[in-house]
């Protein structure tokens, strides 16, 4: 039974849980939807009630029906590398390979169903709430009177994209950054802005779940900067860190597993906010994050809890270094209760 990666060639993340399987003999097939047709190929019939499909890559052919599991880590854009590339074909090689893939018994991290929901960053916000997580004051809008009345209420906000990707470049990752005390918010008329309460952050947490196992790192904030519009963004911060194993408190613990529950996904990287008070804010889920940069400053063994994942079998476990949950700070804020601001 093969386990099947959709992700680009260069995917460290990846890589670290190919090296697992390798070293148990676990069969992987490595593809990227960008080179179907051509360097990658289907095949799938429909006939006497049965159906048989085949993935090829490099020569190497897999039966569909071979499939134990699939893991939608970072794939490209179906045939986005083809000689004849065009929005008809990607929809075509898209239709194939994911409804071919559908119609077998594998089991999938993520599923493109839960995946796509779960890329929505307002359904994130209120499904994080719905399970009890603490969510910042936040407002979507492209009313400039909204957003003033808003930034009345809470007058020190970031901003941050809803959709997190850069309109111009899907690389390019826009950094939250503290509004300006004199904004007029006029600009908000031209595209949905969000706008969130900041949180007097001690501390970043990457909280990384694989199925039930949940693998949390915390890296401590640089000091506050009031600098009006100062970036606090941990990714552009070379003041935070470095990342460092931290017990998960039992009541987020819960939580996350509600969540994970009800969006129907096998993994997922959540992003909190320490407070000094010991909350930890939720932020946002990644329903495809990295974890490469976390298990090698942590040691975290994600990579093989991601393998045995997708081989559905544990081996020789090791103790992780990290408790799964475990009581203490980081719970709900006291004079808000759940998801209160």
């Amino acid at each position: 039974m093969t386990v099947l990666i959709l992700t680009s060639e260069q995917d460290v993340t990846a890589d670290m849980a190919v090296v697992e399987l390798n070293a148990r003999g676990i069969p992987v097939l490595r593809l990227d939807p960008a080179e179907l047709p051509g360097g990658v190929d289907v095949s799938g019939e429909y006939a006497h009630g049965v159906f048989h499909g085949h993935l090829s890559v490099a020569g190497r052919v897999v039966s569909m029906g071979g499939l134990r599991s699939v893991w939608v880590r970072r794939p490209g854009v179906p045939a986005a590398r083809s000689r004849a590339a065009s929005p008809w074909l990607t929809e075509e090689a898209s239709q194939a390979l994911y409804g071919m893939l559908r119609c077998t018994d594998a089991r999938w991290m993520n599923h493109p169903d839960a995946a796509n929901q779960a890329r929505h960053k307002p359904w994130q916000l209120w499904l994080a709430r719905e399970c009890g997580l603490p969510v910042p004051a936040t407002l979507i809008t492209t009313f400039p009177r909204v957003a003033r009345e808003f930034a009345e209420r809470y007058p020190d906000l970031v901003v941050k994209p809803v959709s997190g990707a850069h309109p111009g470049d899907g690389a390019f990752a826009v950094p939250t950054t503290r509004v300006r005390p004199d904004e007029d918010y006029q600009d908000v008329a031209h595209g949905p802005t969000l706008l969130q309460r900041r949180v007097r952050k001690v501390a970043d947490i990457r909280l990384t779940c694989v199925g039930d196992r949940l693998f949390a790192a915390r890296a401590t904030a640089a000091p506050d900067i009031e600098d009006a519009d100062a970036v606090v963004d941990v990714r552009f911060d070379p003041g935070a860190g470095p990342w460092r194993p931290v017990s998960v408190p039992r009541r987020v613990a819960e939580s996350v597993h509600a969540y994970l529950t009800r969006a129907q996904l096998a993994y997922g990287a959540f992003d909190f906010a320490e407070d000094a008070d010991g909350i930890w804010w939720f932020l946002e889920c990644n329903q495809s994050g990295q974890f490469g940069f976390i298990e090698i400053e942590t040691g975290q063994p994600i990579g093989r809890a991601v393998a045995e994942w997708l081989a559905g079998e544990p081996w020789g476990r090791a103790t992780p270094q990290t408790p799964t949950a475990e009581a203490g700070a980081g719970g709900l804020p006291r004079e808000a209760g759940p998801g209160g601001v």
